[in-house]
């Protein structure tokens, strides 16, 4: 599996990363939305099947390729699990050619000014040994931004860059995700003081150190550019962070150069009781929209 190939892709090529990596919190309402209650399961390791069983419909459907899919972020129950035989990360580059990503937090801390640095991760060094074996390219971490105040911010900020260096020394590639919630009451501020504290840590990273970003869709359009044009930076991608399909897609499309990845509105629409062919096609209307607004 070439690295050069994977970065190159993720680099240039046309479309967006399916999010496909909702975690234990998050699962049981994305289960929810695709028509399959909490009856279904037992414990979390009958949950994990039947969602293990929902992402392979999604990552086989013949709608889904790197003809318009960049990469996918699994969860690391995913990762361990197979697709078609082979492990998850090597199905999706040798069969989709889609670059895999691995999400590697633990989740958010509690609330201090205002944002949510990440909990504290002892085992990340073995987890990214682990991922790199797998075929993984790279990785996804997030935390959360909910008042425009600078202190909590930066906080964010330079936690995930001291983590996103630690990655980059394991041959990884992070995607560095401070997340402004939708709802933060002063929301345009809160992006312009992570705009200049993103800026501040992209400049001081060394030649080689490349990452991404993943970043709330902002209200001051193309307010990320310099992000974008950045030479350590392979690529922006936007979240939907709660927006509809639609609005998310109609904000998106007027940054230039930000790519979608997106997991709520990929899987919008899709339900476990549509026949095949019903789920192909609107995974292939889902997708189709979403490439679309990543191509501006």
């Amino acid at each position: 599996m070439s690295n050069a190939q994977q970065l190159e892709k993720i680099r240039s090529a046309p479309g967006f990363i399916a999010a496909l990596d909702q975690s234990g919190g998050s699962t049981p309402k994305a289960l929810g939305l695709y028509g399959v209650t909490p009856d279904a399961w037992s414990n979390d390791e009958e949950m994990f099947d039947v969602v293990h069983a929902m992402r392979t419909r999604i990552m086989t459907s013949p709608s889904f390729g790197g003809n318009r899919i960049l990469g996918a972020i699994l969860f690391e129950n995913t990762m361990d699990r197979e697709v078609e035989g082979q492990s998850t990360a090597s199905y999706l580059w040798n069969v989709k050619n889609v670059v895999p990503f691995l999400k590697v937090d633990k989740g958010l801390a509690s609330e201090v000014d205002g944002a949510q640095v990440m909990n504290p991760n002892p085992g990340l060094g073995d987890l990214l040994k682990k991922a790199k074996a797998a075929g993984v390219f790279g990785t996804k971490m997030r935390s959360v931004i909910k008042k425009a105040n600078a202190a909590g911010i930066n906080a964010v900020v330079d936690q995930q860059f001291e983590v996103g260096r630690q990655i980059v020394a394991a041959g990884l590639v992070p995607i560095i995700e401070p997340e402004v919630d939708i709802h933060c009451p002063d929301k345009a501020k809160a992006e312009g003081i992570l705009h200049d504290s993103i800026m501040k840590q992209l400049n001081s990273l060394g030649k080689d150190e490349i990452v991404m970003l993943k970043l709330t869709l902002p209200e001051k359009d193309n307010l990320y550019a310099d992000c974008i044009a950045h030479p350590n930076v392979a690529r922006v991608v936007a979240l939907s962070g709660g927006y509809s399909r639609e609005e998310a897609n109609a904000r998106l499309s007027r940054q230039n150069g930000m790519v979608a990845s997106f997991s709520r509105a990929l899987s919008e629409g899709l339900s476990v009781n549509q026949s095949a062919e019903e789920f192909d096609k609107m995974l292939d209307k889902s997708i189709a929209s979403i490439f679309k607004a990543s191509s501006t």
